[in-house]
Order: structure tokens, then sequence, then C-alpha cells
């Protein structure tokens, strides 16, 4: 669990922590310290022009009150400006990317109040207080000016959160800012661990700078590859240390058949028409790449996406597995883009309710009592509730106990899709073409060419599948392992009593508060089926279902109608996680890791990656809502060779070669 920092303000309103007995900022002038000692000590202004890549990466140790990163992200913003002027951003970076890391965050209150410090950065502090995230361990994503500055906070000690990331051979750090309590304060965090895991993240010449000019820090970053000199200190402060790191180690998160290659993102086609696909084209837009939507309906979203209301809440569990991992910080990540969405202007019918998930069964209370002793996750996620406690968020009576996701609630799919791809949009405009049934995929010398029965489409540098249960439906997917889950939701007629109900009711099915003078009913699940056919037998089961369990409660006694159902088939794998990754064939995979089926882990062959720029996202079944914004996120972060913002246990999770190599591991293939 993760704890916030314990501090008070000193006589001069300087924040000073009382568990290391040292101040966050200089008591004379923190933020010129600050760009002193981190930004002109790392040449930045300099750096980013020419640069190699499209996007800039710095890293530090130690958030704080994250003075170091709101003045690199307002330098930044200045030097854009200037490049500007000077029409010379085609050759400058496009993007900032900063990663820091926390062990004890401030309480949002206390960070308000040190940043009333300097006025001069309010625009940028604002930003930052708005979208501090809660305390779940781990990276928050956090997404600034349409996607051009991004800041991935990690909630944790900096040692276990590098060794945690999921990140190339290549490394992904262009600079360091080594800042945290001072030595003497903090021994733990200026260890030579801690040096060697940075070393194992940067790229060729990365450089660092420190306000520090301890003798064993600057022989501890020496030994692990950072030529380190002594400079001049800030202010009174005579001594401080900048490096360069010399040699990249070539070290990577995952072993081989893990890994997740980057590519060359020119013109990306997209082949869907849901929530998948338009997370995919945001990302893709928000970093200016061409993409171009297919989509063999008339109209988005009228798959798996075209419900009426569709709940979002994270799916946890009792323990810190990846798939708990990747549920609950895909649900903030989404959180946070939807009400990006409605700031900017993309409007979707919506209601930030909260979702309750009754104990309607005796298992179902037993889990939420494990939930409630193990104590992994903030209450601001989720919290037990007592049936008292329940019935008064609900507004209802039902006599059930649960647990409460406060920040959960509903959305119109398909109104948030057309959101999503007009957003897209406006960043970088995209083609889309509907009623277009793509047949066939063709590699080719010049690239990915979409075959139909009429035309041929291309050539493309990518292409991304993101067809739901359609997405086997080529020669080179057809291996895709696919449990397709017929679902039917149900459109009743709202009551006097039904209209109390304020919030999102989960039993075995769900319920929503009235919309539009209905409620959705649901769902059916019916497996290995592709039948989207209307039933309604599917409605007196959807119906019956919610009677079982609230029979005692008037809203659920007193309801009208069935008027309308929707069915579609929910795009799912056997281990309930999504795919997310270039496509593996699993010939290359059998020959390259044939030593697998002998239990070894090395004397590998090399993938010869017969599709290379062909890739997968998709299985997200009734999750989508809440998981495809930040696996999508994931996904072009990888290829467009970006800082990653799951972990390598999630990456490897959600991998499309995972089942291949449990195959082989298990001698199966």
């Amino acid at each position: 669990m993760i704890k916030n920092a314990h501090i008070h303000f000193n006589d001069l309103g300087t924040p000073f922590a009382n568990d290391f007995s040292d101040i966050y900022f200089s008591n004379d002038d923190g933020l010129a310290e600050s760009h002193y000692v981190f930004y002109e000590k790392n040449n930045i202004d300099a750096r980013l022009q020419n640069h190699d890549q499209p996007h800039f990466v710095i890293a530090e140790t130690g958030f704080g009150t994250g003075l170091n990163f709101l003045n690199t992200w307002q330098r930044f913003t200045d030097h854009l400006a200037r490049q500007q002027v000077q029409n010379q951003l085609d050759k400058d970076v496009k993007r900032l990317h900063f990663i820091s890391f926390e062990k004890y965050p401030l309480q949002i209150n206390d960070l308000n109040q040190a940043l009333k410090a300097w006025p001069s950065l309010s625009s940028f502090s604002d930003q930052l207080i708005k979208r501090y995230p809660i305390n779940l361990a781990g990276c928050h994503r956090l997404e600034f000016e349409k996607g051009r500055v991004i800041l991935d906070l990690y909630f944790g000690d900096a040692l276990e959160s590098i060794s945690a990331m999921s990140f190339p051979h290549t490394g992904i750090v262009d600079a360091w800012y080594l800042d945290g309590f001072a030595p003497s304060k903090n021994p733990d965090m200026w260890q030579q661990n801690l040096f060697e895991s940075m070393a194992n993240i940067s790229r060729a010449n990365a450089t660092l700078s420190t306000f520090t000019a301890a003798g064993f820090v600057r022989r501890g970053l020496i030994e692990a590859g950072f030529n380190t000199t002594k400079t001049n200190g800030f202010g009174q402060k005579r001594d401080m240390l900048i490096g360069q790191f010399e040699h990249v180690k070539n070290t990577q998160s995952a072993p081989a058949y893990f890994n997740q290659d980057s590519s060359t993102l020119k013109n990306v086609a997209v082949i869907g028409g849901g929530i998948a696909s338009s997370c995919i084209l945001y990302s893709l837009a928000k970093r200016g790449i061409a993409s171009q939507l297919f989509c063999q309906d008339e109209q988005p979203a009228m798959g798996a996406s075209h419900n009426v209301q569709g709940a979002i809440y994270p799916h946890l569990q009792a323990k810190n597995s990846p798939h708990s991992e990747l549920f609950a910080h895909s649900f903030l990540y989404a959180k946070r883009l939807y009400s990006e969405l409605l700031t900017n202007g993309f409007s979707f019918d919506h209601d930030w309710c909260g979702v309750l998930q009754h104990a309607v069964k005796q298992p179902l209370a037993d889990k939420h009592q494990n939930l409630a002793q193990k104590q992994l996750w903030p209450t601001q996620l989720m919290r037990n509730v007592t049936a008292e406690q329940g019935d008064e968020i609900a507004g209802v009576t039902t006599g059930y106990s649960g647990v409460f996701f406060e920040q959960g609630g509903w959305v119109n799919p398909p109104q948030l899709v057309n959101a999503m791809l007009n957003a897209a949009n406006s960043l970088t405009p995209f083609k889309s073409t509907f009623n277009c049934d793509i047949k066939q995929l063709k590699k080719t010398e010049h690239g990915w060419f979409l075959l139909t029965n009429t035309e041929q489409l291309g050539p493309f540098s990518d292409v991304i599948i993101c067809a739901g249960e359609h997405s086997d439906a080529f020669e080179q997917t057809k291996a895709l392992p696919i449990v397709g889950v017929r679902g039917q939701v149900s459109h009743v007629q709202a009551s006097e009593q039904s209209n109390k109900l304020k919030t999102v009711l989960c039993h075995k099915g769900y319920f929503t508060p009235a919309y539009l003078e209905h409620h959705c009913m649901g769902a059916t699940f019916e497996k290995n089926t592709k039948n989207r056919q209307v039933t309604a037998h599917d409605n007196q089961l959807n119906q019956e279902q919610l009677l079982n369990f609230y029979k005692q409660s008037e809203f659920a006694t007193t309801l009208g109608s069935i008027t309308s159902a929707k069915a579609a088939v929910r795009c799912t794998f056997i281990d309930h996680l999504p795919m997310t990754g270039q496509w593996c064939e699993q010939s290359d995979y059998t020959q390259a890791f044939a030593n697998l089926r002998l239990g070894k882990r090395y004397q590998y062959e090399p993938l010869k990656k017969p599709q290379q720029g062909l890739h997968i996202f998709t299985g997200f079944g009734a999750r989508a809502l809440c998981s495809a914004p930040l696996s999508a996120e994931h996904l072009i972060s990888c290829l467009n060779n970006e800082p990653r913002p799951l972990s390598e246990r999630v990456s490897q999770a959600i991998h499309p070669a995972r089942f291949i190599v449990r195959d082989l591991i298990r001698n199966k293939i």
C-alpha cells in the first residue's frame, strides 16, 4: 500500500519532510535551483534540437512537489513557441516524456499548498493537481497538451519500479534528474543497485545531473557506466555532479519470446470500428502518425460497442496479479481520458454515478470480505460497504452488502467511440472507409495491402487488427484462439420506483440507472457463437435473473415492459485478458524457441518475423471501455520506441505469443 509523505511547512513556507528531516526545495529559490541543476546542466534546450527521435525522455528519482517536472514543462513549451516562430519545428522534438518515481507521494492538499510558492507555474501546476493520481502503486500515465507532454508518475520505490518496467534493449531515457533527499538523509535511494538499474534503461549518451557531490555517489555512477564529474553548484553550494552514459548495456526487460518490437509507423491501416480501434486511432493521432480506418459496417460502433449504456469499473482481485494491475491502472487512465474528451468539447452521454457490486451470493460475499482483509486497493478506487451503506448509495432498498467503485459509472459507447474518432481527427486527420469488407491481407516489399472483393488498398507500413470476433478472418490470423461470447442486453421501461436508482448495480449481470426513460438490463453469456440475433428468450432470462436477486426490491418488481434489446459477440480469450502486440506466427516461434520444449531458457534462434508490421489488438471482452485506452497507449508506445505505461509482467500477460510460449514450455507443440 502506498503511504503519503508526512510533511509540514517551515517558517519560510518551504515543505519539510518529517521522516527524512530535509526540505523539498531550497529555502532561497527552489525554482532557480531546479532550473540550474537539472535543466541547464543536462543541456536540455540544445538537445531538443535535431534529436534523433520525435520525443525526448527525462527520468527523475524523486517527484516530490513536481517542481522539476513543471519547470521542464514550462521550458519545453517556451522552446516550442520559439521554434514555431523560427519555423524549425520539423527538425525538433515534438513531445516531452517525463518519468518520475515517488515512494511517498504528497497528499493533494499539501501539493497544492507547496506549489502556491510558484505563481509563474500556476497554469501548469493547476493541470497537474487536476490529474494528480490516487495512492495506487505503479505507473500513472498523465497527459497534458493533447498528448504533447506526458508524465509517467510511478508511485513506489524507484529501484522496484525500474525493475518492473517494460523497456527495449536500446534503452529509453535521454536525461536523468537525480533528485531526492540528501544521501545522508535518504541512503536507501542512493545505492549501487539503483545506479545499475538507471544504466539498464538509459539510451546512448544519456546525461545526468544531481545537486549532490558525494564521493560514493560519483564512484557508484562511474561504476554503473556514467562518466561523472564535478561542476559548480547552485548558489552557496560549491559542487554538484554531472555525467554522461558511455555504453548502452543492451539489456531488455523481456525474454526474447516476449519482445514488443518497435516499428516504422508511417501510414497505418486500422481494421475495426469499435472502442478498440478508436483508442488506437487516438493514440496514433496524438503522435501525428498517419492512419486510415477500415470498417465493414455502415458506421462506427455497430458491433460489441453498440450498447446504449456500458458500465465502467475495474475488475480487481484479492491479489496483486497482472490482471488486477492492468485493470486498476487502465480504469484510472480511461477515466482521465474520457474526462479530457469532455473538457475539450467532445460530448457523449455519461454519468460518473459509481458502480455498486452486490454480494448476491455467498461466494461473492466471501470475495468481498477477502478484498477488505487484504487492503490492496485504495479506498478511492473501491471500498466495501454494508447493506445499509449500499442502499443509501443506490437510493433503493436491496438488502445486499457489496463493493463500491465511486469513480465508476456508465457511458454511451457509440457516442464515446464517435467522440474518440472526432478527437483523433482533430489532432491528425485520417480517412475512414465504411461498408468495407477486407477479405485478405497481403505483404509485399512495398508494404501491406488490404484486399476487398473489388480493390486493393495500400500500401501501409503497418496493419492493426481491432476487429473483435472477426479478427481471425484473415489467412494470417486464422489460428487466433478467440472465444466468442454472445451477450444480449434488454432495455426495460423505468418506473417511479426504479427512477430512484442512483448508481449502476452489478449482480451476476448489471442494471443501470434510468436513461431515456429506460434501464439497461443484462447481460446473457453464451459461448462459442457469433450469432447476433435478438431473442425473446434472452429478454426473459435477463428479467428472471434480475428478479431472482431483487425480488424483495420495488425498483425491480415495478419495472415496465422490455421495449427493445441489443445482442453482440464479446471477443475474449481463455485467460480473460486482451491480446496486444505484433502478430506471432506459431511455426516461427516453434523453430526459434525449440529449446523451451526441453526446459532450456537459452540458445534461441532469431525470429524470422514473416508478418512484420501486422499487429493484433483485440480480446477485450465486456471490458474494452476500461482496458482498451491504456492498452492502445502501450502498443503504440512499443511500436514508436517510447516509454511504456504497462509493466513487463502485464506486457507479457497480454502478449500475442503467450499461448504459444505456454504450449512450448508444456511440450504440447
